[in-house]
């Protein structure tokens, strides 16, 4: 087991989590408290500096009552009364400097109804006559100051006016006082809290006048915005509240009252050291606590540990130790042994899985390409058979899958015969048993791929005695398999490649069979032997089909007509209307090429289209020259299916001004079998518009003549399978005789493609066949090439024809119309 720091190993991460998760809760819990202490001391704070504030107010109030009882009883003094009746200035100046003196006012006035100075105690009256006046404009006023405080050559005074009456108003006397560090005092003694002075003037900066702290550290707060805030004083930050006492033009007087933060929490300090205290013995404590306890669970797990090792080792003999405990750890420990017994059985299993198939007990697709690999690696020839049995989904349809299981065992007992018999043959060359005794231990094999694929490995073995193993399978699947009183034809289709001639790598090699076995379905040849062709045809197809849907847009596509006669009297009655894709490299890429993989994918149906359009412009470029021609298009399975497929060719045609009647729509007997129900919707629904409906390639599909009585067609068009060699057939020629009477009978009329030389085409005249086409007549041209083919086919006829604007090129003037015709 390997050993590891402690604080990576389980137990110390039981340990550090354990001490974590505490270290965390102990930690919110004390950032908790502090910040609870410091809001609450906040709170604290703030209530302590508004009840300052009403202490401040309460103590100015009792200042200003002294002086307002020493004013009412100068206001109530008979003598001082008389002279201020009389005007006697001095007598009243004399009055009001002795009431100052024994009452300790600094100032005192008297001013008469209107607020007019009369005397004043002081000599200096310049300083105290601003005040004075602003006192005199609240006289009377319900909502003057009870104890105003007034700015007085920069110092607050605070001032008390009493009114004297005779008794009717006569005057105001006023006594006024400066503010005095006492006050500070008493107030700090009263709530605790510091106070600072302030006075500003009118455009000079705040002044302190003072203060219970040194005035520089008090300096920085004369800034300070009024009410309530925080701000640092010094080292420390403190809670302000600044409060306007007085407000006019000559001046502001405010007061800051403040106090220290830290002073307010510095109570609760001691109990927070004493958490942290606690806090740090609880780690301990748990920390000791957890290590034995992560000690106890992680010997345990060791010794699991220990066995888990072994089992990846392969070893599921040793049993895993078992402690004894009762716990959870103990049934792990009986769960781990249980795993192991497990595990050991599983594992054989596994190996047979990985390895071999359990329906067949062949090997599978990964032994036998590794197995591939270790003969391709030792040298020499290996021979690779690829099978694809054939129908097996159907036998799995018809007759159940568990039949098809039982098909598939019996094909496996088969090729293992083969291999049997493949091992009781004579020695093969000097070379080959050369080659077989360097690679002696890789053994030829049999393997199921997958579903109803088989694989054969032959070590050693050339082409030629492989082909005769291909024979050897052929002939041995020769026998149908009787099960339960049903009996099933065995055959396969076989790709055979070969070391080195076919690729040196396993995957290369097996790709290839593939290619061959592919091929060997699609021809149902039996067998086939991979050629390199296979994939230069397989790449260029791909990359043609790549190329196809650009080819549509790009316009590359080219419409071609291939005429077709009446052979009544010899007319142009029509064309048929085929694509043809010119490649700007490649050059003219043949349809054969293309066309089978736009069917595979669905695009057929873009090509479809396009031709339809097409079509509708050439006609109408035809019918503004006086040729009136019924072109015909092919309509694949992939169209049938469209719902929409009536609306496309009705707005194509449409757009170019060409009428249902310009269009004979040809569809294959294969196309209608792929899904008789809706194509027969579709065909309906075309024949409603006014298409005519053409059946091609008629004879070598799955029409039934009771399908054909069903089917909305106007015409039939013999297979070119039976036109082209009836003329050397009698079978294919009474064919061709059958199709025209049976459609004549319908009423339908007959065309015949594949018309290659004269005497086909006088015996489709002699039987009644009513229009051909082929290249005795015309190849395929380009569409712009048609008229001129025509003008120089029937020069007599064409200028009577486009003059009269008929429907088609007649040849009746023509003095040797069958000459021309055949």
């Amino acid at each position: 087991m390997k050993r590891r720091p402690f604080l990576s190993s389980l137990a110390g991460r039981i340990v550090t989590l354990f001490l974590g998760l505490l270290l965390v809760i102990q930690a919110v819990g004390f950032l908790s408290i502090r910040e609870s202490i410091d809001r609450n001391a906040r709170v604290m704070l703030k209530d302590q500096l508004r009840t300052a504030e009403r202490v401040l107010a309460r103590l100015l109030d009792q200042k200003a009552d002294g002086l307002r009882q020493g004013a009412v009883l100068l206001a109530a003094d008979f003598g001082f009364r008389a002279a201020v009746q009389s005007g006697d200035a001095e007598t009243v100046r004399s009055a009001l400097q002795n009431q100052a003196g024994r009452i300790g006012a600094e100032v005192a006035a008297m001013l008469d109804a209107q607020g007019r100075l009369q005397a004043m105690s002081v000599d200096d009256e310049a300083a105290l006559v601003p005040a004075l006046a602003a006192l005199a404009g609240q006289l009377g006023q319900p909502d003057a100051e009870r104890s105003p405080l007034r700015l007085v050559k920069g110092q607050p005074m605070q001032f008390v006016v009493v009114p004297m009456k005779a008794p009717l108003l006569i005057g105001w006397v006023v006594m006024g006082f400066t503010l005095e560090p006492s006050l500070a005092r008493d107030l700090q003694a009263l709530s605790g809290v510091q106070m600072a002075l302030v006075t500003q003037a009118p455009a000079q900066p705040a002044q302190l006048v003072l203060s219970t702290l040194a005035d520089g550290a008090v300096m920085g707060l004369l800034g300070a915005r009024p009410g309530l805030s925080e701000a640092p004083l010094g080292r420390t930050q403190i809670e302000l509240n600044r409060v306007s006492l007085s407000r006019n033009n000559a001046g502001e007087i405010s007061v800051l009252l403040y106090r220290s933060i830290d002073e307010a929490v510095a109570p609760y300090r001691s109990l927070q050291a004493w958490l942290a205290v606690i806090t740090v013995l609880g780690l301990a404590a748990f920390g000791l606590g957890s290590w034995f306890t992560a000690r106890g669970v992680t010997q345990p797990v060791r010794q699991l540990l220990r066995a888990s090792q072994r089992l990846s080792e392969g070893d599921f003999s040793t049993p895993v130790p078992q402690n004894g405990r009762a716990d959870e750890l103990g049934e792990l420990a009986q769960a781990f042994d249980g795993m192991r017994e497990g595990l050991a059985a599983r594992t054989e299993e596994i190996r047979q899985l990985a390895y071999w198939d359990r329906l067949t007990g062949l090997p599978n697709r990964t032994q036998f390409e590794s197995q591939l690999s270790r003969a391709l690696a030792a040298g020499g020839p290996v021979a690779v058979l690829l099978l694809n049995l054939d129908r097996l989904e159907k036998v799995n349809q018809a007759l159940g899958r568990s039949f098809g299981d039982r098909l598939l065992q019996t094909a496996a007992e088969r090729l293992n015969a083969v291999l049997r018999r493949l091992a009781e043959l004579p020695a093969a060359t000097d070379q080959e048993t050369a080659t077989g005794r360097r690679r002696r231990r890789i053994e030829p094999m049999v393997a199921r791929l997958a579903g109803d694929e088989f694989a054969l490995m032959l070590p050693g073995t050339s082409l030629d005695r492989a082909q005769w193993v291909v024979q050897d399978i052929a002939r041995s699947f020769e026998r149908p398999v009787s099960l339960d009183h049903s009996v099933v034809d065995l055959s396969a289709g076989i790709g055979l490649a070969c070391a080195p001639e076919h690729g040196v790598q396993a995957d290369l090699l097996m790709g290839r069979a593939l290619l061959a076995v592919t091929e060997a379905k699609r021809q149902m040849a039996g067998s086939v032997v991979y050629q390199p062709s296979m994939d230069a045809g397989s790449a260029q197809n791909l990359s043609l089909l790549g190329e196809l849907r650009h080819a549509l847009r790009a316009g590359e596509l080219r419409l071609y007509l291939q005429p077709k006669l009446r052979l009544s009297d010899g007319s142009l009655i029509g064309a048929e209307a085929l694509v043809r894709w010119q490649h700007p490299l490649r050059g003219l890429v043949p349809p054969g090429l293309f066309i089978p993989f736009a069917e595979e994918t669905g695009f057929v149906h873009e090509l479809t289209l396009w031709v339809v359009e097409e079509a509708a412009r050439v006609w109408a470029q035809q019918q503004a020259l006086g040729l009136t021609l019924r072109l015909s298009v092919n309509l694949s399975a992939h169209d049938l299916v469209k719902p929409d497929l009536v609306g496309l060719i009705d707005s194509r045609l449409a757009r170019h001004g060409a009428p249902p009647s310009a269009v004979c729509l040809e569809i294959t007997e294969s196309a209608i079998a792929s899904d008789p129900q809706r194509a027969l919707q579709t065909l309906h629904a075309l024949k409603s518009r006014g298409y005519k409906l053409s059946i091609d390639d008629f004879g070598a599909g799955y029409t039934s003549l009771g399908q054909l009585t069903d089917l909305p067609v106007d015409e039939l068009k013999i297979d070119m399978l039976f036109v082209r060699t009836m003329d050397r057939d009698e079978n294919k020629a009474a064919m061709v005789r059958f199709i025209v009477g049976l459609a004549h009978d319908f009423k339908l009329s007959v065309v015949a493609e594949g018309v290659e030389n004269a005497g086909i085409l006088q015996r489709l005249e002699g039987i009644g066949c009513d229009e051909a086409q082929g290249y005795h007549i015309s190849k395929p041209l380009p569409s712009d090439e048609l008229l001129p083919w025509a003008q120089a086919r029937w020069p007599g006829c064409w200028e009577a024809t486009a003059a009269t604007a008929t429907d088609s090129v007649s040849l009746a003037s023509s003095p040797d119309r069958s000459a021309q015709l055949h």
